[in-house]
């Protein structure tokens, strides 16, 4: 039951976030769909394409946006590859 937690502790957070927007929500919640299909194990690999079509995000701009800010505000921790052969690395924090 520790996923469903960390999602609970997620929705705390956001909560009275003023910065949080429902494309960050969705952003995240894709986030946490590979998360769990990774087994909730940190970390997680994406790919820019997959993660976008996920959350149903279509422009590029609104991407790197929303994933720098969950990064910035503490969510999560990005390391990108650049290289999408290989895929970026995310960690969902515990927040």
């Amino acid at each position: 039951m520790e996923q469903v937690k960390e999602l609970t502790n997620f929705y705390s957070a956001i909560r009275d976030d003023n910065r949080i927007s429902t494309t960050h929500i969705s952003l995240y919640m894709a986030l946490f769909q590979f998360y769990n299909q990774n087994q909730f194990r940190n970390p997680v690999r994406i790919t820019r394409s997959n993660l976008m079509y996920a959350a149903k995000i279509n422009g590029l701009a609104t991407y790197h946006k929303c994933i720098k800010d969950l990064a910035d505000f503490g969510y999560i921790h990005y390391v990108p590859s650049f290289n999408p052969a290989i895929g970026s690395v995310v960690n969902l924090l515990k927040v």
